[in-house]
């Protein structure tokens, strides 16, 4: 199956609609320097999810150092025509970090576990096999 998918006009990014519970859609960052998919607390939040409800954390390291996350477990997420239930995202507060974004976080490797898939960044497209 092959995804198109936008840019980023300024930074290049590789920009993915990402779907919670088979009714929530987000824009998020395609990253593949990301190990793990992250969300913004906030839109987590604005989607009905309770806070409280994390199943742990976990410390990552980013460009800026470690950091703790929490992590919660989705029913169904869904992006790039495939759809992983039970899924575990870490989830930061962006703004309470200071970080500003138009995009709720970032698609992680760990969505593309098990697949091979290629990125072709003439025709903007992602083929997944």
């Amino acid at each position: 199956m092959t995804y198109k998918f936008k840019r980023e006009p300024e930074s290049g990014l590789i920009l993915v609609n990402i779907e919670i519970d088979n009714k929530y859609e987000l824009k998020m960052i395609f990253d593949t320097g990301a190990t793990n998919t992250t969300i913004d607390s906030n839109a987590l939040y604005l989607l009905g999810h309770d806070l409280k409800d994390n199943v742990g954390t976990v410390e990552i390291e980013t460009a800026n150092g470690i950091i703790e996350t929490e992590v919660f477990e989705i029913k169904s997420f869904s992006s790039l025509g495939m759809t992983k239930e039970k899924f575990q995202i870490q989830v930061y507060d962006f703004l309470a970090h200071g970080i500003f974004s138009d995009y709720n976080g970032l698609l992680g490797l760990d969505f593309l576990e098990g697949t091979k898939f290629c990125i072709d960044t003439i025709e903007n497209t992602i083929s997944i096999s």
